[in-house]
């Protein structure tokens, strides 16, 4: 090649992953039971009924957190409560596990492990599921986390596993998944009416619910507004948020069957951050408003079986309609479809296997900026997968599991896993785990072109292939005495395959790749500590190191260090103390370490909540976040929104 050409070829790159970058950011700015213990007990359980909380997410059946053999972290209703959180996105800071860095007023880049917004692109290695419902967009493989709301009063639990999930939830759970669990609506009968208002905007919710040991509903309402953010010099970020939100929820069981039936209904807008207009052909068009909308219903239904086996099937439907002026408005309607059978033990086997199958008709308008082409289409996925438990000994279990998944793109992909679990002793666990997972490509790989009209500086990459990872964990969980218990994780990812921006052989245009690899290696440790009756102590700690590298003869020299956008570590402490039976404090310290590129400096970020109990039915809550000072989170310095010092005060009515 040519070295004139070639340096003309990078300077058009440079100014195209700019605008990929842009484009990126337009997409995405944006079965429990505790014995004896109701949910609304939950602040008052000990250490050892902590480690006893049920969860489904690491074996897809109910286990106890302290047999689970994988990298867990359980949010529960209590921790959103006491940590002040008006958003799924900001109870997600709970978990140690995680990188949460606010974008905009109403975006989020949430992942975990690293690949925190992967070569310009958003977060795409990280699975979302609501009541078992997946909310990732195939437009791009991430998650809106704009319109993925529920009533926080409603929340049962948020189940975070860092690291692999492909063998049960499929493709895209590479580097995580999150589950977020409502309450079955006999757990919320009654009215309850919520209010909160801040410097940074105000909310209002409202649910009334009703029913008996046969069956039980609840609708729920609720409407938010989120003020401008504001950048480092002050003005204005014209990202100011509103949203409406509606929804539902039946469970009713009949002998050994049980049902479920749930939906919601949104409406909202937003203001695209600066700096509020994008160059086409040397044109600049000015971007207006993000407007969305849409509807989901899913059905559920379990049926026992003798020796604690069971069958389940669910069902959803998912409509969305996202306009982001000048660039596209997309129309996506998602049918899914999934079976699972438990079989009852036999032997030293615990089997359980699935099926499923997901159906997506996507439109896309396309404008100014980027086109989608084709515009118009219809995808299909499909899976099946097995795993097994095997009781190797009194405490030595293994799990064998493996999915197959077909995708639009690639075909078949392979997700196996083997992990080992010993238990040392009766509160001490360590586990070890081997996964292969992939992150399947989108149409944001497969069919974007820029500009929306040719010539195309960039054509889409109709050979692009999925991102492979091969994972390996060491994990211990334990509890040292009744009063304290913690959890370490180390893990080590190679990955293969990552997306990169390449020249093609005619040096006309750019196209996406797969020609950059990558290492990560870390750590994860949590623990708790019931110092007193009335004072508990919860801390966490994450660090990170990556390693990406090209591979030889790859155009896109900048991908290695635009794929790094996380920090090499993050720690937290929170301390909750109830200063008597209708008074509660809590205080929250989060350290986050710097981002390279764009350089985001490190910040420490102190919360403190103070609640009331001013009656049976009426609470007070005032609550202070980021006391320490503003800071940026996620970013270039230009156009990064400062998350400011507020406060604000909570209100909430129980009938």
């Amino acid at each position: 090649m040519h070295t004139g050409s070639k340096a003309h070829s990078r300077a058009r790159a440079r100014h195209l992953l700019a605008g990929v970058a842009a484009t990126a950011l337009l997409l995405a700015p944006q079965a429990f039971a505790l014995d004896n213990v109701s949910v609304t007990d939950i602040a008052d359980l000990s250490i050892e009924e902590l480690s006893n909380i049920q969860i489904t997410s690491v074996s897809k059946k109910p286990e106890r957190i302290a047999d689970a053999a994988a990298a867990v972290f359980v949010i529960t209703a209590d921790d959103i409560r006491r940590a002040g959180a008006r958003s799924v996105a900001e109870a997600l800071r709970l978990a140690p596990n995680l990188q949460v860095a606010m974008v905009s007023a109403s975006a989020h880049a949430i992942t975990a492990r690293g690949l925190n917004g992967s070569n310009n692109s958003s977060p795409n290695k990280l699975l979302v599921l609501i009541d078992g419902r997946s909310v990732y967009s195939p437009l791009f493989s991430g998650v809106f986390w704009d319109v993925q709301d529920v009533l926080l009063e409603d929340i049962e639990r948020i189940e975070v596993v860092s690291g692999p999930g492909g063998t049960l939830w499929g493709v895209n759970a590479v580097n995580g998944v999150i589950n977020i669990t409502t309450r079955a609506a006999g757990q919320s009968k009654g009215a309850l009416l919520a209010l909160a208002a801040g410097e940074r905007g105000s909310e209002a919710a409202f649910r009334y619910g009703k029913g008996d040991a046969d069956g039980a509903w609840r609708v729920y309402g609720k409407a938010l507004g989120r003020r401008h953010g504001e950048r480092a010099d002050g003005r204005d970020n014209e990202d100011a948020w509103h949203k409406n939100q509606i929804g539902f929820r039946a469970d009713w069981t009949r002998g050994a069957d049980r049902f479920s039936l749930h939906g919601d209904a949104y409406t909202g807008s937003e203001g695209q951050p600066e700096p509020g207009t994008i160059s086409v052909d040397g044109t600049a068009l000015k971007l207006g408003m993000v407007n969305m909308s849409g509807a989901n219903l899913s059905g559920q239904w379990r049926h026992a079986l003798d020796g604690g086996a069971s069958l389940s099937v669910q069902a959803y439907l998912d409509h969305s309609k996202r306009s982001v002026d000048p660039t596209y408005a997309e129309t996506l309607n998602i049918v899914d479809l999934q079976f699972q059978h438990t079989l009852r033990e036999l032997g030293r086997h615990s089997l359980v296997w699935g099926a499923s199958a997901r159906h997506a008709r996507d439109r896309v308008s396309n404008g100014e900026v980027v086109a989608f082409l084709p515009g118009n289409v219809n995808q299909n996925w499909t899976s099946l997968f097995a795993q097994d438990e095997i009781r190797l000994g009194e405490s030595v279990r293994a799990t064998l599991g493996a999915r197959i998944e077909r995708n639009v793109y690639t075909g078949n992909e392979f997700l196996p896993t083997l992990r080992l679990a010993w238990k040392a002793a009766p509160n001490h666990a360590l586990w070890a785990g081997a996964s292969r997972t992939v992150r399947a490509p989108s149409r944001l790989d497969a069919d974007a072109f820029i500009p929306a009209r040719p010539p195309y500086l960039l054509q889409g990459g109709p050979g692009v292939r999925s991102e492979l990872a091969t994972v390996f964990e060491l994990g211990y969980r334990g509890q040292p005495s009744p009063a304290l218990s913690w959890s370490a994780t180390l893990f080590h990812n190679d990955y293969k395959h990552l997306r990169t921006l390449e020249l093609d052989p005619g040096m006309t245009f750019l196209t996406f790749g797969n020609q950059m690899k990558g290492k990560a290696s870390g750590i994860e440790m949590w623990g708790t500590w019931q110092m007193a009756q009335r004072w508990r102590l919860s801390a966490g700690l994450f660090g990170l190191h990556q390693r990406l590298t090209l591979l030889p003869g790859a155009f896109d020299t900048a991908a290695p260090q635009a794929s790094r956008k996380d920090p090499s570590h993050t720690a937290q402490l929170r301390a909750s103390f109830s200063v008597s039976d209708d008074k509660e404090f809590d205080v929250a310290l989060r350290r986050v370490g710097k981002l390279d590129n764009p350089a985001v400096p490190a910040y420490t970020a102190l919360d403190m909540r103070f609640g009331w109990q001013l009656g049976p039915s009426l609470s007070l809550a005032l609550s202070g976040q980021n006391l320490t000072g503003g800071h940026g989170e996620y970013g270039p310095l230009a156009t990064r929104i400062e998350v400011p010092r507020s406060v604000g005060v909570s209100l909430v009515w129980r009938d």
